[in-house]
């Protein structure tokens, strides 16, 4: 949720132009109205408003879904007044999340025997996911410390520099120290060998990310599982692992079987992933799956009873839609095994379209990889004359949100350019973009050069020093024009 800011200005209301066939007086801004106006009208204010959004088809910078068949948006519109926290008053609801659970569950090779159910909850997205999953091995964490009869206030967790603000999050929110391996040039996700490195007895957990946000690049759990196995070992510690697989749990299993990254590996406790993404839904939900009862503590789980019958819950928030629950339920069922894997197929051909469009031109360096999240990843082989940034500003005129950012530490010195491929981007799209990219980078050539950073002071100083000169200048041309002019009245009287 973002936090609300008041924009200043002297316009404080809000106008507009076919609404005042309904309302003639202009409504405040940041106080509700006095009076009560027609539905058409408020229809029409915020409608004429949201037109000045960005289109969600050209938002390359987001993972997240932005379309759905028509029959699945019936569905979310027809369960849109349903509260899903209300198990009783919507038993088939529960019934349809308690299947998904047990769906991707089995998706993640879960060691479940064939009448055992799976242990998972729906979530708001993967954000939600992560703080359960985080408090889980944190309480799992302090009940073996507590046994045993030592401290347990200073836990911490292991992660890459590469991870989500999620996670920074979790860290800050429950009181567990985060501690972060550090990226290199050329080497954007967690070293699992630095990473174990790292771990120490007050360690709840390892993380790893199945599809790195920053270039889609899937970590090395296996490696991970067999560095930290042996640690465990020597020590005597129990370290486990979380999978943070938002972006990459609906894409591995489909692109990727043989990859070993999920339960199949044995301290892989719990995993989450985002439907909302890859799981093809609309934003609003996601998915944590613990691999036993027993990587749950029950002391987590909360029961009541006062809307009708004992219900079981453990979440951070209560009340929420039924709809993206559904609208998963749906996906699930509708594209099967065999329809993800091709829509997952159709997204990474359309990523090597785009990718081998950008090699053509000759002026980037990929910086994302071949197998991974379906995204391309790219720099500048030459930022001396303009940057992506610039190059991400002048795409917005042809409708395109792509974002330029830096890397994490200690890779913050390069700047990248990333366009996700999502289900709804074509591979016409793929070619229009990169015809769009060659114009602006055309546009940018014809442009005078950049003024390097590191040359902004002394440019600063020049130009301030010229101004000195000129004023003097100015002070002494005045001078003189008063000296000649008395010397001619002294030569006249």
């Amino acid at each position: 949720m973002a936090l609300s800011h008041g924009v200043g200005g002297s316009d404080e209301s809000i106008h507009s132009t076919f609404a005042s066939r309904y309302v003639r007086a202009s409504l405040p801004r940041f106080r509700m109205s006095e009076q009560s106006i027609p539905k058409e009208a408020a229809y029409q204010i915020i409608n004429d408003e949201l037109m000045l959004d960005g289109n969600p088809r050209l938002n390359l910078a987001s993972f997240v879904t932005t379309w759905m068949e028509p029959e699945c948006d019936k569905l979310i519109q027809a369960s849109v007044n349903k509260n899903y926290v209300d198990m009783d008053e919507y038993p088939v609801t529960t019934e349809l999340q308690n299947r998904c659970v047990n769906m991707i569950a089995h998706l993640f090779n879960a060691p479940l025997g064939d009448s055992e159910t799976a242990v998972g909850v729906g979530t708001v997205g993967s954000s939600e996911a992560i703080m359960l999953a985080g408090l889980a091995f944190k309480r799992r964490w302090q009940n073996k410390l507590k046994a045993a009869g030592k401290p347990c206030d200073k836990p911490n967790i292991v992660t890459g520099a590469n991870v989500q603000v999620c996670w920074e999050k979790f860290a800050r929110y429950f009181e567990v120290e985060l501690k972060e391996v550090k990226l290199s040039d050329g080497y954007y996700v967690m070293d699992p060998q630095k990473a174990v490195d790292m771990v120490d007895e007050n360690t709840i957990c390892v993380a790893a990310i199945l599809g790195s946000t920053l270039n889609g690049e899937f970590e090395d759990v296996k490696l991970l599982n067999d560095l930290l196995t042996k640690k465990n070992a020597e020590t005597g510690w129990d370290t486990p692992i979380h999978v943070d697989a938002a972006s990459g749990g609906f894409i591995a299993p489909f692109l990727y079987p043989e990859l070993e990254w999920d339960f199949r590996l044995p301290l892989v406790k719990s995993i989450n992933v985002s439907g909302h993404k890859y799981g093809l839904v609309y934003a609003g939900i996601g998915w944590c799956i613990w691999r036993t009862k027993e990587d749950l503590p029950e002391e987590l789980i909360f029961h009541i009873n006062y809307l009708g019958a004992d219900q079981p819950t453990f979440t951070l928030n209560f009340s929420k839609g039924s709809s993206q629950v559904i609208a998963q339920y749906y996906q699930l069922i509708r594209l099967g095994f065999e329809g993800y894997k091709n829509i997952m197929e159709n997204c990474q051909e359309n990523a090597m379209v785009l990718k081998q469009g950008l090699e053509k031109m000759g002026k980037f360096n990929i910086v994302s990889k071949d197998n991974g999240v379906p995204l391309v990843a790219f720099s500048l082989k030459d930022s001396s004359r303009h940057n992506e940034f610039e190059i991400s500003d002048f795409l917005r005129r042809f409708g395109w949100i792509v974002p330029a950012y830096t890397m994490p530490p200690d890779a913050q010195h390069v700047t990248v350019l990333r366009v996700v491929i999502r289900e709804d981007f074509s591979r016409t799209l793929a070619e229009r973009l990169v015809l769009d990219i060659e114009k602006v980078l055309h546009e940018l050539d014809a442009l005078p050069a950049r003024v390097p950073s590191g040359d902004l002071a002394e440019l600063a100083a020049a130009e301030e020093s010229e101004r000195e000169m000129e004023k003097k200048r100015q002070v002494i041309s005045l001078w003189k024009r008063a000296v000649l002019a008395k010397k001619k009245t002294n030569g006249v009287c």
